[in-house]
């Protein structure tokens, strides 16, 4: 097998650099995109040799010829739920829940929410949706509710017609059906995430096809993706920075391709800062990983040595959050930025809906 030194991840390190201000840049508001290209393979594809900070422009159906015959590429297969739901307290007054934990909290009975109302609703206090769905506050913590719901359909039905696409709030309108089909991987599996991995939204199954013809082995991760990937960084020095935990699952399959990779000389490349943090958190020092099921917290920022992950395929992400620091780890805050701001200059489309990044050893 060929040792992970060959590959050059477990030497690449880059300065490490811990001030939330040295991750910020310029955007216009102009390039956040607010929908999704008609053809999800269409969008632009910025690809960032991690060595030299080179930059190349390419399409993202070019992926195809990018990647080679023995890599592994590594997709997140959460499945968005429409877990936003509007409604009203008993004292009339407007209230909007965002299930936070739908895969575990359909395993208990009580649910995890965030709730916006103009008074925070009590334990005890009921909250009534359409449909006959109603919910009841069962405790009250100082950020989230625990709820419990009942009606006449059962909650996954319920949600899947009177459920909103929890979009980002950097998308600026309100959804609308499209975004149930828009705001989801074509591989999307298992229910729980209220983010979609969105590096994911810019591959279709005949790509996919086209990858495996070709000699790329492709395997799933499962990680739900949780409200923490919004939630702003709101301390200077970053090492004090608490990730939110999220629900991950790597499965022996990914395990033993992993493995194959490694013996092949084959890249393993995560799709979206999800998988990185995933097959990172379940990694060996030998560059291999184990099967792992549990909570993932993993912060990755500048300093952190890789030992799974070859290349990465990410969008473009928010300044001063924690994905930006998580990419600036793997390829060098600096040559990050300066991709990022060429991106800028070359008009890119950002964030959840935006174009993608490849960052690899690419010899640009």
């Amino acid at each position: 097998m060929l040792l992970p030194q060959c590959f050059g991840f477990s030497s690449f390190q880059v300065a490490a650099v811990f001030s939330l201000l040295d991750y910020d840049y310029e955007l216009p508001e102009a390039l956040i995109a607010q929908r999704p290209l008609a053809q999800r393979d269409r969008s632009r594809l910025l690809c960032l040799d991690r060595n030299t900070g080179g930059c190349a422009h390419r399409r993202f159906d070019d992926l195809t010829d990018l990647l080679q015959p023995g890599d592994l590429l590594v997709l997140n297969n959460t499945r968005v739920i429409p877990g936003r739901l509007l409604g009203r307290k008993e004292s009339g007054g407007k209230v909007e829940a965002l299930i936070l934990d739908y895969a575990q909290g359909a395993q208990r009975g009580t649910f995890e929410c965030m709730i916006r109302a103009s008074k925070r609703p009590k334990p005890g206090s009921r909250l009534f949706f359409d449909g006959g769905l109603e919910a009841r506050v069962e405790s009250v913590n100082s950020a989230t509710c625990h709820l419990s719901f009942r009606g006449p359909l059962h909650l996954d039905k319920a949600l899947e017609i009177i459920g909103h696409v929890p979009l980002p709030p950097y998308i600026q309108r309100t959804d609308d059906f499209q975004d149930r089909d828009h705001y989801q991987t074509v591989y999307a599996r298992h229910k729980g995430a209220i983010a979609a991995p969105t590096a994911g939204l810019h591959f279709t199954r005949d790509m996919l096809e086209r990858l495996r013809e070709k000699g790329v082995a492709v395997v799933f991760i499962t990680l739900h993706v949780g409200y923490g990937t919004f939630v702003p960084v709101r301390v200077a020095d970053i090492r004090e920075h608490a990730m939110h935990a999220e629900w991950f699952s790597l499965g022996n399959d990914v395990a033993d391709a992993v493995l194959a990779a490694r013996g092949r000389g084959g890249r393993v490349v995560a799709v979206g800062t999800t998988c990185v943090r995933t097959l990172e958190n379940c990694a060996l020092p030998n560059g291999t990983v184990e099967p792992r099921t549990g909570m993932c917290d993993l912060f990755i920022y500048p300093g952190y040595r890789f030992k799974a992950v070859d290349a990465m395929i990410t969008n473009f992400h928010l300044p001063q959050s924690t994905l930006l620091m998580l990419v600036s780890a793997f390829a060098g805050r600096e040559k990050v930025l300066a991709a990022y701001n060429e991106a800028v200059r070359e008009q890119y489309r950002f964030f959840s809906y935006g174009d993608a990044m490849l960052i690899a050893s690419l010899k640009l």
